[in-house]
């Protein structure tokens, strides 16, 4: 008998769940686009979004997924045939090299495999033998929303300070902005790119590019932007409609208006960062628990490399496929597929979940969701230790 009736619980890695608040304000009529209110509501978004990515710095926007951020970033600091370094540490590391190599750039992939974070040492190495300086940029993503591992961002930027290279660093953080700690200006990262369907809470449609003065003159020997995806008339508009270069989405502003009235000026980014992270380690309790005396264990095995918006597990195929649709059909709960795991048409495929903790969610979600998942362990007869939700429960309490 299906148990699914009622609230459904969206626990993928985005689209994320989107907050009433966020909902109501976009239900409204079309507004003015060419002055007025619409204006001064996008006017006081940049502030905000710049208190999420802790920058000084400039900020693009452009109506786009997290695809189009990443083109838009390469494109404006890129000349065709500029060589690249790209971190891999999952499927979206490969996805903006890809894009890069799309562009025209020469992209060199140095891959860390999926359950480990970039080894500083070996890109140390790498650019310390770069001695002409060929390479324009290294790209790397804060948190890989396939993988679930977290980079060092800090790191990377003293391993170019080290080499005294002057590439730029790239910083992917669709997965992690307002959810683990990003500190775009102290960790001297040069363009930052994001989207608006994770932790800022709003239906995807939203793309933002931050980039510092670095990044800034770079455009000047670019070649690759048309004329849609220019940062410059976004970062700095002589009108309105130069903002998204056309008709402004109007609703998504809406939406973000009070997606970052919630996290900036109600919660706070220090304790948005801080319920994260207890979150986080709720859903690891239960897996260690379940792990104990079963086949499930975390895809990242050091949790100080592990996000605080969503962790990729492992537990066998088919039993990650198993779980899913167990949980979906009776339990209204919907975990994400394994995504670059493994080929699609390999069996091993289906021995993959991820369970994501991101944006506008509380313990008793979290708490709901693990609830179910230990349910469909039980109903499915695999194999998993006892006390998870007892152990879920005392990081909650805070023991």
């Amino acid at each position: 008998m299906p148990l699914s009736h009622g609230r459904p619980y969206l626990a993928i890695p985005g689209p994320s769940v989107i907050p009433d608040r966020v909902l109501q304000a976009m239900h409204r009529p079309a507004p003015e686009i060419h002055g007025g209110a619409m204006v001064q509501l996008l006017e006081s978004l940049l502030p905000d979004l710049r208190a999420v990515a802790r920058t000084r710095h400039k900020v693009a926007m452009y109506i786009s997924n997290g695809h189009g951020a990443w083109e838009a970033g390469l494109a404006n600091v890129l000349a065709r045939g500029d060589k690249i370094l790209a971190l891999a540490t999952g499927r979206f590391g490969h996805g903006w090299a890809e894009v890069a190599q799309g562009l025209g750039a020469d992209v060199e992939v140095m891959d860390f495999g999926k359950r480990a974070p970039v080894d500083l040492d070996r890109v140390a190495a790498r650019l310390a033998e770069d001695r002409a300086h060929e390479i324009r940029a290294v790209t790397v993503v804060h948190v890989d929303t396939a993988t679930s591992v977290k980079n060092d961002i800090a790191g990377l930027r003293a391993a170019l300070d080290a080499a005294g290279h002057p590439a730029l660093l790239m910083v992917d953080c669709i997965a992690s902005l307002g959810c683990d700690r990003f500190e775009m200006d102290d960790w001297g990262v040069d363009v930052m790119v994001s989207a608006c369907q994770k932790g800022l809470m709003v239906p995807p449609g939203l793309g933002f590019v931050f980039f510092n003065d670095r990044a800034e003159a770079a455009r000047a020997r670019a070649d690759m932007a048309t004329q849609y995806w220019d940062w410059r008339m976004r970062a700095d508009p002589q009108e309105f409609y130069q903002y998204f270069w056309g008709t402004a989405p109007t609703h998504h502003l809406y939406g973000l208006r009070a997606a970052l009235d919630m996290l900036v000026q109600e919660e706070g980014m220090q304790a948005a960062w801080a319920r994260h992270e207890r979150l986080a380690r709720t859903v690891w309790a239960a897996i260690d628990a379940w792990g104990a005396d079963g086949p499930m264990e975390a895809n990242i095995a050091d949790p100080a490399c592990r996000s605080h918006a969503v962790t990729a597990v492992q537990l066998g195929a088919p039993n990650g496929t198993a779980l899913r649709e167990w949980l979906s059909e009776t339990a209204g709960v919907t975990l994400g597929i394994g995504l670059g795991m493994a080929a699609p048409g390999d069996p091993a495929w289906h021995g993959f979940f991820r369970i994501a903790h991101m944006g506008h969610v509380n313990a008793h979600m979290v708490l709901g969701a693990l609830g179910s998942i230990e349910a469909g362990l039980d109903a499915l007869d695999i194999p998993h230790g006892r006390g998870a939700l007892g152990a879920a429960a005392a990081v909650v309490a805070g023991r």
